[in-house]
């Protein structure tokens, strides 16, 4: 052996109980049992990479979708342009000198891909297609003007590009994605994608934007768009103003329905029953037994809920009082124990709404957790035709069903 060479210690002796010497100059190696490496991941090593990994699927997801986006616009402006004269080699061509560096790139990952029969659709061969999100931006910069009679605000785009970076970043090189930063990124993406003339067309977009991750798995969770803790952060999701106005039917139970009466003003309310909103409201009547046990449950001084029941009547009535149709504006009280408290929001229709709360004895309704359901017209749920489909069209038509029947049960207020 030279003398260069590193010579590896022998193993176990053949020998019974012998062991072999190791000559002078030879490089020890530790046994695995000496390095004392724990392979196991703990419950909070768990916790971690789980939470990584959620977010960063997340990001992926929307990042995915800008990238077909921008991907797709970057070929409908400058194919038309470059492949007339240049034809399979047009992107070559729109990156000019200054892009030559990382379109040869992308041609080598390209070849590659080729080689090994990692192209999998025959719509990804194109060059095009290898292309990184911040290539493509490149592109639309270098070539702005044949883009400028599409978008108007050039530098929007460049800023809404530029602040996916850091997730784009962290998702392709699987480090940790912070709970900012992945808000900043699914802001930017939804941006971009309106920008890029991309947004989503479910009808309630408006309403409540449908959520990139829950058009693909949707399904999971029957027609339930999103849960809060509490009130307050659903309203800073969901302002009252977002899910009552425009509303063309309003059905609403509750013991005083303060989302209602107390954030959305007696004006707006007029507003909008003066544009054609139809309203149904339904309270806990103020002076029924069941009032009085919900006192009872919240620690509450006898007479101080019914107070508040009844305030939130007379506010009502005072609206009803300024409209031409009266009959519109519908108000009646109940005397069952009250097991939940739901605004249904044009539910009938393409862009329909609930917002639901169930009464839990110990907590206010402005502690309760809160759930959002999407109306019929929600396209994310794609269930095969049978039986079975009707059965699993919702929570929201089992809130319906309930509010029917209570207001079947009530009496008006005059």
């Amino acid at each position: 052996m030279g003398s260069g060479e590193l010579e590896l210690p022998p193993g176990e002796s053949g020998g019974e109980g012998g062991t072999a010497e190791v000559p002078p100059g030879a490089v020890s190696l530790a046994r695995p049992m000496e390095i004392g490496a724990d392979l196991d991941w703990g419950p909070e090593d768990w916790a971690e990479v789980s939470t990584r990994a959620r977010r960063g699927g997340r990001a992926y997801v929307w990042l995915n979708l800008v990238e077909q986006r921008v991907r797709s616009v970057v070929a409908a402006v400058l194919r038309p342009i470059y492949e007339p004269v240049h034809g399979e080699e047009w992107v070559i061509a729109a990156a000019g000198p200054t892009g030559q560096e990382w379109v040869q790139r992308a041609v080598a990952v390209r070849e590659v891909s080729r080689r090994k029969g990692y192209l999998l659709d025959p719509a990804d061969d194109t060059l095009l297609s290898f292309l990184t999100l911040p290539q493509l931006r490149e592109l639309m910069v270098q070539h702005w003007p044949c883009f400028e009679p599409y978008f108007e605000d050039r530098r929007e785009v460049e800023l809404a590009l530029d602040e996916l970076e850091v997730a784009r970043s962290a998702v392709a090189r699987n480090r940790a994605l912070t709970g900012t930063v992945l808000a900043q990124a699914e802001r930017a993406c939804g941006r971009l994608l309106e920008l890029l003339g991309a947004s989503h067309d479910a009808p309630a977009a408006g309403r409540l934007a449908v959520d990139a991750v829950e058009e693909l798995v949707g399904d999971r969770y029957a027609d339930v768009a999103a849960v809060h803790p509490d009130r307050v952060r659903l309203q800073r999701r969901l302002p009252a103003e977002d899910l009552f106005g425009g509303a063309r039917r309003l059905d609403a139970v509750g013991i005083g329905l303060n989302l209602l009466v107390q954030n959305y003003s007696a004006r707006r309310l007029t507003r909008l029953a003066e544009s054609g909103c139809r309203m149904r409201l339904l309270f806990l009547n103020p002076a029924s037994s069941a009032v009085r046990r919900r006192e009872r449950e919240l620690g509450l001084k006898r007479g101080e809920l019914s107070r508040s029941v009844e305030t939130n009547i007379l506010h009502m009535r005072r609206v009803r009082a300024r409209l031409r149709d009266t009959g519109a504006f519908q108000i009646h009280v109940f005397d069952e124990t009250p097991r939940f408290t739901a605004y249904l929001v044009d539910d009938d229709g393409p862009d329909g709404l609930a917002v639901v709360q169930s009464y839990l004895r110990r907590v206010r309704g402005m502690e309760a957790p809160v759930w959002v359901l999407r109306g019929d017209g929600r396209q994310l749920v794609r269930q095969e035709p049978g039986p079975q489909a009707a059965a699993e069209a919702g929570l929201l038509p089992v809130y319906r069903e309930e509010f029917e029947s209570v207001w079947a049960d009530s009496r008006p207020v005059s």
